[in-house]
């Protein structure tokens, strides 16, 4: 039951980073504007996360797929959750008004459209997955049972 389980985490994760990825990957300039919107960064070191973060989240999305490295992926994709959620609960708590830009676009909103608990609560059920994965990474059909 376990590599199935495990297989089922690693298509959700999978799914989510590849479409938080092409969204992002497809207006570049959208991306840099939702990670200056947090106000979290310095501005030197704004438009690199703005044009990696994409890139990490569809590696990520390909190892997961493929099963390839499933505890690493896991732990990265673990750290980037957890730094998304420190970003949207510090930008709740400041009374910033934004989209978390986890799908595209991002930035500035009217304050009536932040969406901070749905986005906080997407993000720990997707915790809650990758730390699945860290502690029990064998899945069925991957690359890493193949590999051994």
């Amino acid at each position: 039951m376990a590599p199935y389980t495990a297989l089922a985490a690693r298509i959700v994760l999978a799914t989510v980073w590849c479409w938080a990825g092409w969204a992002k990957f497809q207006d570049p300039g959208a991306s840099v504007e939702a990670v200056r919107a947090f106000r979290i960064l310095p501005e030197a070191q704004v438009a690199a996360f703005g044009y990696g973060i994409p890139a990490l989240e569809l590696c990520l999305a390909l190892m997961l797929s493929a099963g390839l490295r499933t505890r690493l992926a896991a732990v990265l994709s673990a750290l980037l959750l957890v730094a998304f959620l420190a970003g949207i609960v510090q930008a709740w708590a400041r009374g910033l008004s934004i989209d978390c830009g986890c799908f595209g676009y991002g930035g500035e909103v009217d304050p009536g459209n932040t969406h901070y608990l749905q986005e906080v609560l997407r993000d720990l059920v997707l915790l809650a997955l990758s730390s699945w994965l860290i502690r029990k990474p064998a899945s069925a059909f991957s690359l890493d049972a193949a590999l051994r």
